[in-house]
């Protein structure tokens, strides 16, 4: 078995052939990270070039169990009760310890040793990202790299919320894959959406044309990515969204929670910090023995895995990693580019310049720039119409999105996927508050107060969510018109996580900045006919970002990748 890492695809006119070309199949931007804004009265501070650290010439009071650990640093040899005090709340998990963080100052030459051999370890181990400065570095390996935006030291993170993360992966993966067999409640739940949403209506038709032509996906593969922030206010992990589709970030953030451990093996006794607080991280292999077994599943040994990519990306290190681990780990050979046509044979099976699929990777697909002409969609409907595997299937992509999200968090709807109450329970846990823009009182609310939410399009990535008194201006907007472009947009609470004073280093430099987090667990899910060949948690990804940025991908400057340090 191989694996096609395909940097171009298009299609020929014909929709019975692929054709792989110099450019991608799907040429688009890089995917940004979702986002989330919040609320902080706290400011950019300064950027602290590698030989001029500042120390900080104000103390700043107490923080919440959120602080990222950074701030415990005082002097070289600050002792690990530097936590301070702890009070006792109610949270999901009952009683959570909520631990106060004094921020007394941060020792200079410390730190400056640290972030050297941060950058260090990054260059040495696979830490990077094309160099966006490089004209090249998005389109050929090892021209042009940079490290990837990393935080100094993880995140503090309460072990009863990464206990009840990691506990509910493998339910949020079942319940995709019920979702998913349900193409009657995928249509009518995205029927308003789909007359007023470009992007959708195209899946969907995808989506009806399999349901017409009663296509059975026996073998089905998710490679999920669950995004949580914990909210400060009432102490609760909430779900901010569930990714089916091109869950980024697998290779590095293994790389993320390697560095941190090597940074306190080494510095951890002067900081008063324990390296075995930082769980394992195993995303990239998970996903790589979950990828092999579909093959396995599959049945055709000579079979390739193929990855759909962009044509320039940045963050190519991160699939490298994982196309790495399926040819170390199983007996794979690793292809990159090839220029051949391919097609779908009368059996389902579809070939590419002349070899057999077993599996179509999508690291592209998820945004409207990704099909830029019809070809596009007929290359997707092509590979929807083959017999190999999809990651995701046009139904698994579907049950994805932002809406669908919303029509699982109505009452008594989770009853109709899901027969274990206590795993319904569990779920319910997690859901923040989700609205359709047809609830009159909610829009209401959110015109009065539009700080307490996030109206939502239809969309994978950052930079689409609306915040603020923008809220307000577009649902007046749509009250005016009385169109059904409001079916396009859900409404979501807003999350106020912690904020806490940290440093994120980007470009060499290290940037010392009030921040917030967001914690994101991966989940595989393979399933053969009746028989569940795997589900479980994956490991973890988290970013964090400066707390007066709407924004937060990583890919698009605004956050840095990080891990969590359990307390």
């Amino acid at each position: 078995m191989g694996v096609i890492h395909s940097s171009p695809l298009s299609l020929s006119p014909f929709t019975t052939a692929i054709r792989i070309t110099g450019s991608s199949v799907f040429p688009c931007t890089s995917k940004a990270n979702p986002e989330r804004v919040i609320n902080s009265p706290f400011n950019h501070t300064n950027n602290i070039c590698l030989p001029n650290l500042l120390k900080p010439t104000k103390k700043f009071g107490s923080f919440s169990h959120l602080s990222h650990i950074s701030t415990c640093l005082g002097s070289k040899t600050v002792p690990f009760k530097c936590f301070g005090k702890v009070r006792e709340m109610e949270t999901q998990e009952g009683i959570f310890q909520k631990t106060l963080i004094d921020f007394h100052g941060i020792d200079e030459e410390l730190i400056q040793k640290m972030v050297y051999d941060a950058l260090v370890w990054c260059s040495l181990h696979g830490l990077v990202v094309g160099d966006k400065s490089v004209q090249r570095s998005g389109k050929v390996p090892g021209v042009g790299l940079v490290h990837a935006p990393f935080a100094l030291l993880p995140m503090a993170f309460p072990e009863s919320h990464w206990n009840l993360a990691c506990e509910v992966a493998p339910i949020f993966n079942e319940l995709i894959d019920r979702v998913s067999l349900d193409g009657k409640f995928l249509q009518e739940a995205l029927s308003r959406t789909k007359k007023v949403d470009a992007f959708t209506s195209g899946l969907l038709d995808i989506h009806s044309k399999m349901l017409e032509i009663n296509k059975k996906e026996e073998i089905r593969l998710g490679l999920h990515r669950s995004d949580y922030m914990l909210d400060e206010k009432t102490k609760l992990l909430l779900q901010i969204e569930l990714n089916t589709i091109s869950s980024s970030f697998a290779g590095l953030s293994c790389r993320v929670s390697e560095l941190h451990r090597s940074l306190l093996n080494y510095y951890g006794e002067h900081i008063g910090l324990d390296p075995r607080r930082i769980p394992g991280n195993a995303s990239v292999d998970k996903f790589a023995e979950a990828l092999a077994k579909a093959c396995t599943e599959y049945n055709r040994p000579r079979a390739l895995v193929m990855v759909v990519v962009q044509p320039e990306e940045r963050n190519m290190y991160d699939q490298h990693w994982l196309c790495a681990e399926l040819k170390d780990r199983y007996p794979f050979n690793l292809l990159y580019k090839i220029d051949e046509e391919g097609e779908i044979l009368p059996d389902g099976t579809l070939l590419v310049g002349g070899k057999e699929i077993s599996v179509v990777y999508f690291r592209a697909g998820y945004a409207p720039t990704d099909y830029p002409s019809e070809a596009e969609w007929r290359a997707r409907l092509l590979m929807e119409q083959s017999s190999a595997v999809k990651c995701p299937s046009i139904s698994y992509q579907l049950a994805g999105t932002k809406k669908i999200q919303q029509e699982l968090a109505k009452p008594n709807m989770l009853e109709r996927f899901l027969d274990n109450k206590e795993d319904i329970a569990k779920l319910r846990k997690c859901f923040a508050g989700l609205w359709s823009l047809e609830d009159s009182d909610i829009i209401k609310k959110a015109i009065e107060r539009p700080d307490l939410f996030v109206m939502k399009p239809q969309r994978e990535g950052g930079g689409n969510n609306i915040y603020n008194d923008d809220v307000r201006t577009n649902l007046v907007r749509l009250q005016k018109e009385g169109t059904q472009e409001d079916a396009a947009y859900i409404l979501m609470q807003r999350i106020f996580p912690a904020v806490s004073l940290t440093f994120l280093v980007r470009e060499g430099i290290c940037h010392k900045d009030h921040a917030v987090s967001e914690l994101g667990v991966y989940g595989a899910y393979l399933r053969n006919k009746e028989k569940v060949i795997v589900n479980e948690q994956c490991g973890y990804l988290v970013r964090t970002k400066v707390s007066s940025s709407n924004e937060g991908g990583v890919a698009a400057g605004f956050a840095v990748l990080d891990s969590i340090y359990l307390n």
